[in-house]
């Protein structure tokens, strides 16, 4: 048996690894949201790279259960927000959810095309080139976390989360 070494394990180590650091996302909004989507990018302090999950159905057969793929599911994406003093990501985030159904009356748009839009979240490398993309087909916002406001934090600048659902992911690497 060999035992790999510093320099074998450096040498599969390509790139330095990916850094969890070096990312990008593009928050799209439907037009009657507003919403800059260049600050947007900016202002995006976390995200994930998505997963999918495929169920399992079980078949009985002759006192044994075959295993079979089922139905793929996608959890929801969430991106953690930088709020500025001018609200500018957030309230396109709220106006975007009140289109979909208003606060004052539970009424909203109908067509899913009107308030749905892709998102895109690339993994990048330290030379700032793309390594991998996800875009999330069919996004909307399912939630807007609210933003604590306590005399406890001292230099912090408050931060809220936005979870979408979607349809489903498409990377780089996958169609």
């Amino acid at each position: 048996m060999t035992i790999l070494g510093v320099d074998d394990f450096k040498a599969k180590l390509r790139g330095g690894g990916a850094r969890s650091n070096l990312f990008k996302c593009t928050l799209n909004y439907p037009a009657y949201a507003g919403g800059d989507v260049e600050l947007s990018s900016f202002m995006c302090r976390a995200a994930n790279l998505p997963g999918s999950t495929v169920t399992t159905l079980e078949v009985p057969f002759r006192g044994r259960m075959l295993k079979v793929g089922g139905d793929r599911t996608f959890e929801s994406w969430t991106v953690t927000i930088l709020n500025d003093t001018g609200f500018e990501v957030r309230d396109p985030m709220e106006r975007w959810m009140n289109g979909i159904n208003a606060h004052s009356a539970n009424t909203g748009l109908t067509n899913p095309a009107d308030y749905q839009v892709d998102l895109i979240v690339d993994q990048l490398d330290r030379d700032e080139s793309v390594i991998k993309r996800y875009n999330f087909r069919g996004a909307f916002p399912e939630s807007v976390t609210e933003i604590a406001l306590t005399y406890d934090q001292g230099a912090e600048i408050e931060t809220f989360d936005v979870s979408f659902a979607y349809q489903y992911w498409e990377s780089n690497t996958t169609s």
